[in-house]
């Protein structure tokens, strides 16, 4: 059942790619591939290869990448509506991405702002490992996560305030609201191993994050090295989660939406819900970002903005689908 949902993913995958890629402000162009195959049209290879490429590849590796942490942080937590920002990953690279904008480094050195925003995941990251070392429970770890979420959230709200002029402030504001108009492959090179390497580590952890469903005590019983575990998924959580800020700002809810929606077609195993959720995310952003482009607005939508929108609604879903929330 699990392989042929992943099939079923990957063809919309693949789908929505060619649509991304094929798409722009004038509609479906299917002549743009058949431009640039018999070289009619030189502007053709840029708009494909260097334009809505790298765009497609970066939506597709966030949303893989935030939805597979997502599913992971879930079955650790036992929580559903746990994602990458509970641990505070996102806050702190959005944080270091800032800095470099307020400080001018990225304005002299164009890598400076994702290099900025995976050293600041990697620190909340060995932070977070240390803790994890230190405390068996995750409810520890969660509030330690929220701590540095909030303490990264005051100090963007103070860089906010001493912005040196109205130009700059709206880099920052902008960098917060997620996008991944305008990247290249470099961006895409310099993120992409760290989010692998995140992804890698993540997908080692299905046999343990199934066995967590019957319950922590349980899994320790059968032969769950739980602190191995939970120091393996908070690692991997902050790499994954690091980069794919540093690519595209920051972008919510997929972590949590992508798991949900695949869940109950593997029978709600948490180990196999990892590889469907991260084709989901990728489809799921992908869709959103092609949703940016085609919108008729005077400025173009940030991408994270589309996705709370998307996701916030479903979110509540969640919620009162779990009694969080009462009824009178």
């Amino acid at each position: 059942m699990t392989g042929r949902v992943n099939l079923i993913l990957a063809a919309l995958l693949l789908i929505a790619g060619f649509a991304a890629l094929l798409t722009g402000p004038d509609g479906v162009s299917l002549r743009l591939i058949g431009d640039w195959a018999a070289g009619r049209d030189p502007a053709a290879a840029i708009i494909l290869f260097d334009i809505r490429l790298p765009r497609l590849l970066s939506a597709a590796a966030v949303g893989a990448a935030l939805a597979l942490c997502g599913a992971a942080l879930q079955a650790l937590t036992r929580n559903p509506l746990a994602e990458p920002g509970i641990l505070g990953v996102s806050a702190g690279a959005t944080l270091g991405a800032t800095l470099t904008l307020y400080f001018g480094l990225a304005a002299l050195w164009p890598l400076a702002l994702p290099v900025g925003a995976i050293a600041a995941a990697g620190l909340v990251t060995a932070l977070l490992a240390s803790a994890a070392v230190r405390t068996r429970g995750m409810a520890t770890l969660i509030l330690i996560g929220v701590g540095l979420s909030s303490l990264a959230g005051a100090l963007m709200a103070l860089i906010l305030n001493f912005a040196p002029n109205p130009f700059s402030l709206s880099d920052l504001v902008n960098w917060t609201l997620g996008s991944v108009a305008n990247r290249s492959f470099a961006d895409l090179a310099l993120s992409a191993p760290f989010m692998a390497a995140g992804m890698a580590l993540l997908l080692t952890q299905r046999r343990s994050l199934s066995l967590l469903a019957v319950g922590e005590e349980a899994a320790i019983a059968h032969g769950l090295d739980f602190r191995r575990t939970q120091i393996v998924v908070v690692v991997a959580t902050g790499l994954a989660t690091g980069a794919s800020v540093a690519l595209a700002g920051a972008v919510g809810f997929v972590g949590i939406v992508a798991p949900h929606v695949v869940r109950p077609w593997v029978g709600h195993d948490p180990g196999r819900t990892l590889v469907p959720a991260a084709l989901a995310g990728a489809v799921m952003l992908i869709a959103a970002d092609l949703l940016v482009r085609l919108l008729p607005t005077d400025t173009e939508l940030r991408l994270g903005v589309v996705a709370a929108l998307a996701g916030a609604p479903i979110f509540l879903m969640i919620a009162l689908r779990r009694g969080n929330i009462r009824h009178d």
